[in-house]
């Protein structure tokens, strides 16, 4: 299962991209209850692509809060065409999905 639940919505040329990630996002700055530094743990890159063309590149530090939500709008995208989005974490982690824009 993804991590990603996202939703593409065609409005005449107009795409709007609703996505939610779930990620702990972690800046490295908090402390657990017995006071050791809880190691940072964030999405450096999302990626979003419609027929092999980005749409969007998104970097991100330890600053975005947990479980972040990511909404855009582009043109260019016909109904049914697939939207495929991809996050990269800092831990070398990652995770994608996709969906069909309707």
């Amino acid at each position: 299962m993804s991590s990603i639940r996202v939703r593409a919505q065609l409005a005449g040329d107009t795409t709007t991209v609703r996505a939610l990630m779930s990620h702990p996002m972690e800046t490295g700055q908090r402390k657990n209850k017995a006071g050791e530094p809880i190691p940072a743990h964030y999405i450096k890159e999302v990626v979003a692509e419609v027929k092999g063309k980005n749409v969007l590149t998104a970097y991100w530090g330890p600053a975005i809060s947990r479980n972040p939500y990511l909404s855009f709008q582009f043109t260019g995208a016909a109904a049914g065409d697939t939207l495929k989005i991809s996050w990269v974490d800092n831990k070398g982690e990652a995770d994608s999905t996709e969906v069909q824009v309707g």
